[in-house]
């Protein structure tokens, strides 16, 4: 099964931080994302821009608004795909991930959300 996993931070505890030292936390992930690649179970890893738009139907035509929108202090930073048998493997693969093994994640309100996807896959379709 694969699973979808959302990483999540906090923009105004990372904003409040001087860049050499968000810069030295970046560097630590990096080590660390060698580890998570590693496993064998991930399939795609992606950093999120922070520029968004939303996509709604209103009254009967697409609008397209600035973003994002949420309603919490987070925001999704990165989305990354993984293959596991389970939910309980697919917690230990996401807990290799940076924002659980970086030590300044938990003051910068890093979190991952883990969610199991049904999805289409167009095989026909080259990549």
């Amino acid at each position: 099964m694969k699973y979808l996993c959302l990483g999540y931070f906090e923009p105004e505890k990372m904003d409040n931080r001087p860049k050499t030292e968000i810069d030295a936390i970046m560097g630590e992930c990096q080590a660390r994302l060698e580890g998570f690649y590693e496993s064998g179970k991930v399939i795609i890893d992606a950093g999120l821009d922070l520029e968004s738009k939303s996509l709604r139907l209103v009254n009967g035509k697409v609008r397209v608004i600035d973003g994002p929108f949420i309603e919490t202090k987070e925001m999704i930073g990165s989305a990354f795909l993984i293959e596991a048998r389970d939910m309980e493997e697919a917690i230990r693969v996401a807990s290799l991930h940076p924002t659980t093994q970086v030590g300044a994640g938990e003051q910068l309100g890093w979190g991952i959300e883990i969610r199991p996807i049904h999805y289409f896959e167009n095989r026909e379709r080259e990549v």
